[in-house]
């Protein structure tokens, strides 16, 4: 028994290592499964040319404001600036935080960002368009729920990003001051 426990220590101790490879692969893994998702997502809710930047599709509205969208009749002239606002900036979220945090630049702000944007999406799907039956629970026999199961696997992605940062091959790691 006392070599097995000297053994997993020696090779517990070589991984110890391997701390940089936490954050890369986090990154790589956001890359390969959320990257295209959340950058459609973003395209759904563009207007028309060089200025659909700043004029967001009524889609855009619908998605994020379903309920006070509706209200107005979906004439997105009727919505308040502060609706406006907020549906620019989550579209520019959209796009701007996952390319941060693929390049590695600024990335524990960029993942706390989409923290912060999956818990809105959430909880716009839920009361904003209904989908309770897509919650699901956790500490059940199905790991499919959209709503607890998945995307709290991509918040532990961005905690991931948060606490371990963009690791070494990042432009974080490249402008970081040297100590």
């Amino acid at each position: 028994m006392n070599s097995l426990t000297s053994a997993h220590a020696a090779v517990a101790a070589r991984l110890e290592h391997l701390d940089w490879l936490i954050p890369t692969l986090a990154r790589v893994l956001f890359a390969a499964i959320l990257l295209v998702y959340f950058l459609n997502a973003g395209m759904t809710k563009l207007g028309d040319g060089f200025a659909g930047l700043w004029t967001p599709s009524t889609g855009a509205y619908a998605q994020i404001f379903p309920k006070a969208f509706e209200a107005v009749g979906y004439d997105a002239e009727a919505l308040s600036l502060w609706h406006r606002v907020v549906v620019v900036l989550g579209t520019w979220a959209e796009f701007v935080l996952p390319a941060l945090i693929v390049l590695g630049l600024l990335t524990r702000l960029a993942a706390l960002g989409m923290i912060g944007f999956v818990v809105v999406q959430s909880l716009t799907d839920v009361y904003g368009h209904g989908q309770t039956g897509e919650i699901g629970a956790w500490f059940d026999r199905f790991p499919d729920a959209i709503m607890l199961d998945q995307r709290a696997l991509w918040v532990f992605l961005f905690v991931v990003l948060v606490i371990k940062g963009a690791g070494p091959l990042s432009f974080d790691r490249a402008i970081r001051p040297t100590r």
